[in-house]
């Protein structure tokens, strides 16, 4: 019988999902390979579409709010020509159009860069009034999804071989690629789909480190280090010996700020950082909390030490 993993079995799995797998799909073949049920995403994929997953294993998964938060990068074929209900090739046809030209592209895309107002597609796992939108689209509900601010850092046309335009995206979190390509058609007096879509890389996560699901095994899980609360973007706290021993208990926090330090050197404000939270860790690198500020005063956002 296959030994069972203790409590403590925590990581970070970077997983490239291919075509046809699910997200959920993917989560079961990590948790078979780590025999816990203890497994989480920061991000789903959509069935059709491809690239990197971030999976948070064990204890490891109580840190989803801060990896959920992170900006994303995609490469995405969309098929002028027709859209489906969907926005991806599964969907059945709702409109057609003949392709814009290269020239009414271009001019689109520049009305799609920096901070817009997208709807997210009906067939999503957005709540609306309770339910999942997908869940009401596939009942037959008229959905419209309300508009919400998303940032698109960088839009790119990769190549243009009509009907299809190759694009490359960084997006803040909550932008749908499938609405992108929808709304760049619209602008562009055309109508599209995806018809592929691969995301390339989480913050700084990237989908060349990660592994294929057949190669899947417990030598894939990378510990939550110094390294990854730097691509969350999040300061990095040192705690000596005896601070990390009583952090790892969940004494109380205020005494101890005094003794924790940034890896530079200089020690930790009272309040006042940009960011809302920070990665503590002991004197070897091992990952000890999080604390976060609350009305301009710290406090333990997770302890990731204590069972």
């Amino acid at each position: 019988m296959r030994e069972r993993k203790e409590p403590g079995f925590s990581g970070l799995v970077l997983l490239d999902k291919q075509p046809g797998l699910t997200s959920f799909q993917a989560l079961n073949q990590v948790k078979k390979i780590f025999s816990t049920g203890k497994v989480g995403h920061t991000g789903t994929l959509d069935k059709f579409a491809s690239g990197l997953l971030l999976i948070l294993v064990g204890r490891a998964v109580k840190l989803a709010p801060w990896f959920s938060s992170c900006d994303k990068y995609y490469s995405a074929r969309i098929r002028f020509g027709f859209e489906t209900a969907t926005l991806d090739p599964e969907g059945e046809t709702v409109a057609e159009a003949l392709p814009p030209s290269r020239d009414a592209l271009e001019e689109a895309l520049l009305k799609f860069r920096g901070e817009i107002l997208q709807a997210p597609p009906a067939y999503s796992a957005i709540h609306v009034n309770g339910v999942r939108s997908y869940e009401l689209a596939r009942s037959g509900v008229q959905v419209e999804p309300e508009k919400r601010p998303v940032t698109i850092y960088s839009l790119d046309l990769d190549s243009w071989d009509p009907p299809f335009a190759q694009i490359s995206v960084h997006c803040s979190k909550g932008a749908y690629i499938r609405s992108l390509a929808r709304d760049l058609a619209l602008e562009a007096g055309s109508r599209a789909h995806l018809s592929n879509l691969k995301r390339t890389g989480i913050s700084l996560f990237r989908l060349e480190d990660a592994v294929l699901p057949e190669n899947l095994s417990e030598d894939v899980l990378k510990p939550i280090s110094p390294a990854v609360f730097q691509a969350l973007k999040l300061p990095v706290l040192e705690a000596d010996g005896r601070t990390a021993a009583s952090l790892a208990l969940g004494a109380a926090l205020t005494p101890l700020l005094d003794s924790l330090r940034f890896s530079g050197g200089a020690g930790l404000p009272a309040s006042g950082l940009a960011e809302n939270a920070a990665g503590i860790f002991d004197e070897n690198g091992n990952f000890i909390a999080v604390i976060t500020q609350e009305n301009g005063r710290w406090v333990y956002g997770y302890v990731y030490a204590r069972n």
